[in-house]
C-alpha cells in the first residue's frame, strides 16, 4: 500500500536544532511517522522529548554548540550508544545575524557560516560513512527562501543558505550510488525565533504577509509532512532537490 511507503517504523532520526521551532516541528512529525529521535540542541530538550514520547517513540538528546566541529564525534557516539544506528539526518540547526552589509563584522560572518554550512558538511560526512555501512539513509538539509533570493541585512545567512543548496547537490551526486538520498527543504517566512523581530515590526510584517499567497506566516508543523516524505521510502528516487514550503512566496 502506498501509505506504507511513508512509514518510518524502526528508523532513527538525528535532528539538530530540535529544541524548538522548525526542528521541534520536524522531530514531532518524524516521531508520529514511527521514528525514534535523537535531538541536538543548545538548551532544554524537554518540549521535544514530550512530543516524541507522546507519539509513542523513544527519545534521547545531547547539548551541543555547533559553531565548531568539535561536538560532532560526541553527537554521533551518543546517538549510537542510545539507538545503535542513524537512518535519517536532519540538518536544521542554524543562526542568523542582521546588520547592513556595509557594517557587517567578520565575527558575524564566521559564526553564521560555521553553523549553517561548515558544520552541516562535516556532520553529514560523518553520518554518511555510517549510512554507507548500513546500506543507505536519508539526509535532509534545511535551506531557505534566501537560497534563491538576496534578502537584505543578512549577508552571511544568504551566503550560507545559497551554499547549502550547492552542498545538497554535490553530496547527492556522490552518495546516491550508496543509497543515500540528500535533499533539502526551503522554508518560507515561519514563526520562529529567527523571525521574531520581523513579526514584531508591524510595517515589515505587513509587507511580508501581503506577498505570501497563503496569507499567513508558516508554522513549524507545516514542514513535518515534507520532512516525513523526504525521510521515507516514498522519496527513494529523489536526489539533490530542494522543496520550497513557503506559502507560495517564490511563485509570487
Amino acid at each position: 500500500m502506498i501509505l506504507d511507503m511513508f512509514k518510518l517504523d524502526g528508523k532513527v532520526a538525528l535532528v539538530t536544532g530540535a529544541r524548538r521551532g522548525l526542528g521541534l516541528g520536524i522531530a514531532t512529525g518524524l516521531a508520529q511517522a514511527g521514528a525514534d529521535v535523537f535531538g541536538v540542541g543548545t538548551g532544554d530538550m524537554a518540549p521535544c522529548e514530550a512530543a516524541v514520547v507522546a507519539a509513542g517513540r523513544r527519545f534521547a538528546s545531547i547539548k551541543a554548540d555547533l559553531t565548531s566541529q568539535a561536538p560532532i564525534d560526541g553527537i554521533i557516539e551518543s546517538c549510537l550508544a542510545n539507538f545503535g544506528r542513524i537512518d535519517i539526518l536532519v540538518n536544521n540547526a542554524g543562526i542568523i545575524r542582521r546588520a547592513d552589509s556595509i557594517e557587517f563584522t567578520e565575527q558575524d560572518w564566521d559564526d553564521v557560516m560555521n553553523v549553517n554550512l561548515k558544520t552541516i558538511f562535516f556532520l553529514s560526512q560523518r553520518v554518511a560513512k555510517l549510512m554507507m555501512g548500513q546500506g543507505g539513509g536519508k539526509i535532509i538539509n534545511i535551506a531557505s527562501m534566501l537560497s534563491y533570493q538576496g534578502g537584505i541585512r543578512v549577508p552571511s545567512y544568504t551566503a550560507s543558505k545559497s551554499g547549502l543548496i550547492g552542498i545538497t547537490r554535490i553530496l547527492a551526486n556522490e552518495w546516491a550510488k550508496h543509497n543515500i538520498n540528500v535533499n533539502a527543504i526551503a522554508p518560507g517566512y515561519m514563526v520562529t525565533d529567527n523571525t521574531e523581530a520581523l513579526r514584531n515590526d508591524p510595517v515589515r510584517s505587513g509587507e511580508i504577509l501581503v506577498r505570501i499567497p497563503a496569507g499567513r506566516w508558516g508554522e513549524p508543523g507545516d514542514l513535518a509532512g515534507t520532512a516525513v516524505f523526504l525521510a521515507s521510502g516514498a522519496s527513494d528516487y529523489i536526489h539533490g532537490f530542494t522543496i520550497a514550503v513557503d506559502g507560495g512566496w517564490l511563485a509570487r
